[in-house]
């Protein structure tokens, strides 16, 4: 059974970093594509950033890049998410999914995209 936990959230003040995990059971992550979403109260669900099954691309939303870096160690089974230089807007719970995909190569942002999901980790970045 496909099984996903996110950890690593909390409370932040701005300007201050978190690493949010993501750990897979029951299957191999090695043939899924991982992709971080967030979700803040009353709005949708969206695409933070994702990574290709070999790690060898990796994607972010405009409101992530240069502050968030996603990884993979597969012989984990972990995927992270490096977040610096946090601010208020940040503030969400964040959620990791897992597409099985054959190519090694392609990541996706759309909620769409994904059928597994994770229980979501809250991050409130507030002074």
């Amino acid at each position: 059974q496909v099984h996903l936990v996110e950890s690593g959230g909390g409370l932040v003040q701005p300007g201050g970093s978190l690493r949010l995990s993501c750990a897979a059971s029951g299957f191999t992550l090695d043939h899924y594509a991982i992709g971080w979403f967030r979700q803040a109260p009353g709005k949708e669900r969206e695409g933070v950033s994702c990574i290709s099954r070999s790690g060898g691309r990796t994607d972010y939303a405009d409101s992530a890049k240069g502050r968030f870096t996603i990884s993979r160690d597969n012989a984990e089974n972990t995927v992270y998410l490096q977040m610096n230089s946090l601010k208020p807007e940040d503030t969400a719970v964040y959620y990791c999914a897992a597409r099985e995909t054959p190519s090694s190569g392609s990541c996706y942002r759309q909620v769409e995209s994904y059928g597994y999901w994770g229980q979501g980790t809250q991050v409130t970045v507030s002074s």
